[in-house]
This record gives C-alpha cells, sequence and structure tokens, in this order.
C-alpha cells in the first residue's frame, strides 16, 4: 500500500471515472505520489498518509484518521454539506470546484438565448411537421440582459455576451464588489433591474436571499416579452407564480435547466408550454470537468508545498 501525497477518493461526475482524474493530476504533478481508493477499505487505509485530499465529501470517521491532511479539495463548487467546522477544528483547509463550470454552463445560456431570440424551438416543430411558414423572431443586440449572480458562472456569461452588443446589468448580494456588467445593483434594487430586462439570466446560489427570488412580484415588473434562462437552482423561482405568468402570457419563453421540483415529474405544466425548453440539470456537463478541477487542486498542492496561496479556499461564512 502507498503512503500517497495525494488521494483521490472514489467519485464520478458526467460520466467520467475517477481514473480519468487520477491520469490528470499526475500529469500535471509527475513528482507527486497521487494514489486513487477504489473501495471503502483503501479509503480508511490510504487517508492517514496523505497531505491533500480530494473528493465530494468526508465523513468524522476519515477525516480523524487524517493525520497528515491540510487541505480537503472538494470536487463540487458548493461545500454546504461539509461538516466545515470540523474541518476547521482539525485545522484542514477547505477549497472547492468554483470556476470549472465556466465555460460549459456560459455556452448553454449563450444557445438558450440565442434559441429564443431566434425561436429555434418552432424551427423544429414546424420542421417536425414539415410546415414551410415563415414566423418572426428577435435578436439580441440591443437589448437588455440582467445576470443574476457574479460568480465564475455569471462573470462567463457576461464575458461571452459582450460579442453581441448587448447592455447588461449584474444583481449580486454585495454590489459594492462590483463586476463586470455595465453596471451592478444589490438584491434589493432587483425590480429596479427587472423593469429594464428583455433577458433574464439566473446564475447565483441557492441561499436565504436569493429563495423565491423570481416570484409573482418579479414577473409583474419584468416586460411580458421577456426571456428567462435558470442554471441557478430551480427554488430560486416560485414556480407557481412562473405557471401563473407562463399562462397569463406575462413572460416571453423559458429555458430552464433547474426545476422546483426536481426531477420535474411527468405531469408537471411546465412541459405542456411551447415556449418553455427544459433540460435534465445537464447545463454543467463537460468532458474537461476532471482537467479543469486538476488546475486548481495541482495548484494548491504547489502552494503548500511552496507555502503559496491557495486558491478557491472556503470557510463557512462563504457558503
Amino acid at each position: 500500500m502507498s503512503e500517497p501525497d495525494v488521494l483521490l477518493l472514489r467519485q464520478k461526475i458526467h460520466g467520467i471515472s475517477v481514473d480519468d482524474y487520477a491520469e490528470s493530476m499526475r500529469e500535471r504533478l509527475p513528482d507527486a505520489d497521487v494514489a486513487v481508493a477504489e473501495t471503502p477499505a483503501e479509503e480508511r487505509d490510504l487517508i492517514p498518509h496523505a497531505r491533500v485530499v480530494a473528493g465530494f465529501n468526508i465523513d468524522p470517521e476519515m477525516l480523524e484518521r487524517a493525520e497528515n491532511l491540510e487541505l480537503f479539495a472538494c470536487s463540487y463548487a458548493g461545500t454546504g454539506h461539509l461538516p466545515l467546522d470540523a474541518l476547521e477544528e482539525a485545522g484542514v483547509a477547505v477549497t472547492n470546484a468554483s470556476g470549472v463550470h465556466g465555460p460549459n454552463i456560459s455556452e448553454y445560456v449563450m444557445g438558450a438565448l440565442l434559441s429564443m431570440a431566434r425561436d429555434f424551438p418552432r424551427a423544429t416543430r414546424q420542421q417536425e411537421q414539415r410546415v414551410w411558414q415563415s414566423f418572426g423572431t428577435s435578436e439580441l443586440q440591443g437589448s437588455t440582459v440582467t445576470v443574476v449572480g457574479m460568480g465564475a458562472i455569471g462573470q462567463a456569461v457576461v464575458e461571452r455576451l459582450d460579442a453581441f452588443g448587448v447592455d447588461t446589468i449584474g444583481v449580486r448580494y454585495s454590489p459594492e464588489k462590483g463586476g463586470p456588467t455595465d453596471e451592478v445593483l444589490g438584491f434589493n434594487e432587483i425590480h429596479d433591474a427587472l423593469a429594464r430586462t428583455d433577458s433574464l439570466v439566473l446564475a447565483c446560489p441557492l441561499t436565504d436571499a436569493t429563495a423565491q427570488l423570481i416570484d409573482e412580484e418579479a414577473f409583474k415588473t419584468l416586460s411580458p416579452e421577456a426571456t428567462l434562462v435558470n442554471i441557478a437552482r430551480g427554488g430560486v423561482i416560485d414556480t407557481e407564480a412562473l405557471v401563473g405568468a407562463l399562462r397569463g402570457n406575462a413572460i416571453g419563453a423559458a429555458f430552464l435547466d433547474v426545476t422546483d421540483p426536481e426531477p420535474l415529474p411527468a405531469d408537471h405544466p411546465l412541459w405542456a408550454f411551447d415556449n418553455v425548453q427544459i433540460t435534465p440539470h445537464n447545463a454543467g456537463h463537460t468532458p474537461k470537468y476532471f482537467d479543469r478541477l486538476t488546475e486548481i487542486v495541482a495548484g494548491n498542492y504547489e502552494a503548500l508545498q511552496e507555502s503559496g496561496e491557495i486558491e478557491n479556499i472556503v470557510d463557512e461564512s462563504t457558503v
């Protein structure tokens, strides 16, 4: 049994094996001993030796055995499920996967916005019915896109919007931090943003502040032609209010990668609208997930070696 510097716990994501993660890490850190634990027993046997452990979670028993652990590298962007108090008490730094999803989810958002502007869903329906009939569309140029959430994903969306000649509004919990949008507002000013919005992109975490942020009052403020893209969490939208807005023609279209409830039941009314596109929490899928995660974790391993600054650090106040 080896005594690894870096231990990868059992994990797979988007159908990608942890072995791909290990291969990428070994290429990036040729002088480090990178091990993969393939069973619970191997996790227990290997974890006492590792300085860095990477995985989805670490339970109290495992943490107690991790005598040399300096860094737990969570493979998710969200870390609310981790025993952060126990990790802090043990003197273990925690990092997340923030930034890994920026390219792929922002591409999803651009596809959704263009699909709704050019009404590709109608084109698809007409092709299926072999109907040659012209129909009206819109364009992104000159429109106003509001992005709620200025994390790595929100910023990546704004970066890609730049080429389309749109005006952008960012909405975030701490507007004083600014952002890449033309202007940045706080959650308490969201109706000011919604009143000027042609396309609304939700890219924020689900917190007490964002739960049902887009509610019946928000739909009243939005233009009836406005379009909505949700790649945040389903609970950021009041689903009943969304259904009501769609039934009342109070919103132009919606593109939903996340829903509340999730999975969305087969008999849910959201499935029945022609102007709603639903994907099964699929926006984050990318074959490059572990490659991007490797850059974060390997860089932080090197920082530990050189007493440098660790990136993507998490503490309880940021969850």
